[in-house]
């Protein structure tokens, strides 16, 4: 599977140009850098480029789903070796996809696109009265947000890497890899001074943005772009990667204490899974996501979960090149009532909403399924499914996991139970009943478990898998393996051989030496 090629995305990539040397090779711009930080449609093209160039990198080769689903998770392969080897954590193995999921290139073309844009975005502001101090403002704490994100995903994926801050005029002299401790600090802070400045929503006259925005109305930005709580949001996850539960108590609470004035609100086990639910085109209950949206002619081939679960009887794929085993979905979906799955004593299904074909050799993972513009065409693999960073549910489980660290258990079991009330609520042929199943010691075990197994199912094909084992085996540290993994650095990825060619001030994790 090579890269993703989007008409949208080329042109980001080509007006933001990229770096040389160390991170970048063989840029490209098609416009003069000096002549375009000119106007108010300057600074707009600029800002959509690099969430063009982020949701790029994510989609690149399927990563954020390789990632973080497909790396030692749920899901095998029924025929591709490069998953394979990924599944059994070989990520030295001599395949392409291996190689360039390694290479941390694409991460930096967002970074230096921010770094330009910091740099040169006032000029804009000197010469277009028409671009005022707030649009400049919101601007610049959408690109820092932007920037200390890629570092943030970067840092989940190879531990410490080069920190920059400045474009250098796209040329940088070659540079070491920096300690991933104090580059998350950055991206904390970062975030933080992001948060101060965004609004809950766009172009709803919120005191910090009045008016329209770009002379657009809220629908045009609607789950588009980041928002206050957005970042609130991705930051009690940083938190959480760096073991900072306190502080994920903090942001998390600012989540759900204000989400209703950001038009928010928990999804239904059918808006979950549906076909135009949470997953499809854009809207505000998606806390911070990637759009494919198919009237924008955002509509792709790879690039999206689906592309690499979905087979017959959903679209005419002969086999998903993906799939989670009948074994692993009984294990893991073992409670009755589940909304997302459950068969009975007789083995009967009652809710497939997150499987299709349970009974045939492969079940197929069709709780993502947004085809062509929401529609059940099989003859029609084009896909439309937003990469969705982060929703309500993460947060609230977030501070469940966060509080049943620091000891609050109560507190974690009521907001567990939150999330719980919107998925356990069918009886046993599949109607909707009024009341749900609480959390029990009895039924889901401990209370660590029950957060991180509800999580396991919540987030099924969303990238969180991978990242959420991590931060459990650092809590419960009962596997030795994976402790070891986790002792030697062998929770990142090795970098790739082409970068360290490349630029000598670079070595290897030495878990991949």
């Amino acid at each position: 599977m090579k890269k993703i090629v989007l008409l949208s995305l080329i042109f980001f990539t080509l007006i933001t140009g990229g770096c040389k040397k160390a991170l970048d090779i063989n840029s490209t711009r098609v416009v003069n850098e000096a002549n375009s930080w000119n106007n108010l449609e300057d600074s707009r093209a600029k800002l959509l480029g690099v969430y063009g160039l982020t949701r790029a990198a994510l989609a690149d080769n399927n990563g954020h789903w390789i990632y973080g689903d497909v790396r030692m998770g749920n899901f095998e392969s029924p025929l591709r070796q490069d998953l394979k080897a990924i599944i059994k954590n070989d990520l030295k193995a001599e395949y392409e996809v291996v190689k360039d999921l390694s290479n941390w290139t694409r991460f930096y073309r967002i970074v230096n696109a921010a770094n330009i844009f910091l740099e040169r975005i006032h000029e804009v502001k000197e010469k277009d009265p028409r671009y005022t101090e707030n649009n400049m403002n919101v601007d610049v704490a959408q690109i820092r947000f932007l920037r200390a994100f890629a570092y943030f995903y970067m840092v989940r994926i190879w531990g410490d890497v080069p920190f920059i801050t400045s474009s250098r005029d796209g040329s940088f002299e070659n540079v070491k890899r920096s300690d991933h401790n104090a580059i998350l600090e950055f991206v904390q802070a970062e975030m933080l001074a992001a948060a101060e400045v965004l609004p809950y929503r766009f172009s709803m006259n919120d005191i910090q943005q009045p008016g329209q925005y770009y002379n657009e109305s809220d629908s045009r930005w609607n789950g588009t772009l980041v928002r206050k709580l957005s970042a609130y949001g991705v930051l009690a996850q940083v938190a959480a990667w760096q073991g900072k539960y306190a502080d994920v108590t903090v942001y998390t609470k600012k989540v759900l204490d204000e989400f209703p004035r950001a038009a928010m609100g928990y999804s239904t086990t059918d808006y979950l899974t549906n076909r135009r639910g949470i997953f499809f085109d854009k809207n505000n209950n998606q806390l911070f996501a990637f759009g494919f949206i198919f009237g924008h002619q955002d509509a792709t081939f790879v690039g999206n979960i689906e592309s690499l679960t979905l087979a017959e009887p959903i679209v005419n794929k002969n086999l998903p090149d993906i799939f989670v085993p009948k074994d692993s979905i009984l294990s893991i979906f073992k409670e009755p009532n589940d909304g997302r799955f459950n068969i009975d004593s007789t083995g009967v299904t009652h809710s497939q909403l997150y499987f299709t074909n349970f009974l045939g050799k492969y079940p197929i993972f069709s709780k993502i399924k947004c085809m062509q513009d929401g529609s059940s065409d099989p003859t029609f693999r084009i896909f439309s499914s937003a990469i969705l960073f982060t929703r309500l549910e993460d947060i609230a489980l977030l501070r469940a996991e966060a509080l049943a660290v620091l000891g609050e258990k109560q507190g974690a079991i009521e907001v567990l139970n939150v999330v719980r009330s919107f998925r356990y609520n069918v009886d046993n042929a599949g109607a909707v009943i009024g009341s749900y199943v609480p959390y029990s010691s009895e039924r889901s075990g401990s209370l660590i478990n029950a957060i991180f197994n509800e999580r396991n199912k919540e987030f099924m094909g969303e990238g969180y898998r991978w990242f959420d084992l991590v931060r459990y085996n650092k809590i419960v540290q009962r596997d030795p393996k994976f402790t070891e993994l986790i002792n030697t650095g062998g929770i990142y990825w090795p970098v790739a051989q082409a970068l360290i060619d490349q630029n000598p001030e670079l070595v290897q994790n030495s878990y991949w030496k």
